[in-house]
């Protein structure tokens, strides 16, 4: 992909993209790239400054997994999206370790994380930009926090059913129980107990590899 037309996305992505040199705008898109991945590819793993991520299209999943093997979904980035947790050499002051899957077939901008991390030296308003953004997504990792640590079962498997409806615009969810387990960080055992229960409480019909929702009212004040 030609410089230039990094540096036509980068000057409406970046608010400081007018307040820094010359030298450094050709640098962040010298060390550009634009790349694709399939669905199901792992882009982060969580031991390497990958750099920063600008999704293009598709979505990406951000997780937290456990010493037991166990993970649990952060948030999701969709179009227009920029990760900078991905970037551990720029944001030494964040010592958790988040890894980061292709939901769909994706197309992303990525910058160099040493060569950002090198512009953001030379520039604050860079540094302050890297870490109001990765700021702005505690917000996120605080409700999934809260989620797991203050409510119940049934309140935060309807949360996940009405969301995921929501994201697809559609009434059945194509996850099977283990993988809705690995999405909300529980145990599939767990998750299929309730699901049984919605099903007998007639909010939720089970289908094969999926669940279709049948009652979103009763789910809404499940949720509330």
């Amino acid at each position: 992909m030609d410089q230039r037309e990094f540096a036509g996305v980068y000057k409406e992505m970046f608010p400081f993209w007018e307040e820094i040199t010359e030298e450094d705008r050709a640098e962040l898109c010298r060390h550009s790239r634009e790349i694709a991945y399939s669905k199901g590819a792992n882009i982060h793993d969580g031991n390497e400054c990958s750099g920063v991520i600008f999704v293009r299209s598709g979505c990406l999943r951000v997780y937290m997994l456990s010493d037991e093997g166990r993970d649990i979904t952060l948030y999701r980035l969709y179009p227009g999206d920029l990760c900078m947790l991905s970037a551990s050499c720029v944001l030494e002051a964040i010592t958790f370790d988040v890894l980061i899957d292709a939901e769909e077939d994706s197309a992303c901008y990525v910058i160099s994380g040493p060569a950002f991390a090198a512009a953001s030296e030379r520039n604050p308003r860079i540094q302050i930009f890297a870490l109001e953004t990765a700021v702005s997504r505690f917000s996120d990792v605080m409700w999934v926090m809260q989620q797991i640590l203050f409510m119940s079962m049934d309140r935060r498997l309807a949360i996940f059913l009405l969301d995921e409806s929501a994201r697809t615009g559609s009434d059945t969810i194509s996850m099977t129980h283990g993988q809705i387990a690995r999405y909300m960080g529980s145990a599939r055992e767990v998750v299929s107990r309730m699901l049984k229960y919605f099903v007998n409480e007639g909010m939720v019909e089970s289908l094969r590899g999926g669940i279709r929702i049948l009652d979103k009212k009763r789910l809404r004040d499940l949720a509330l």
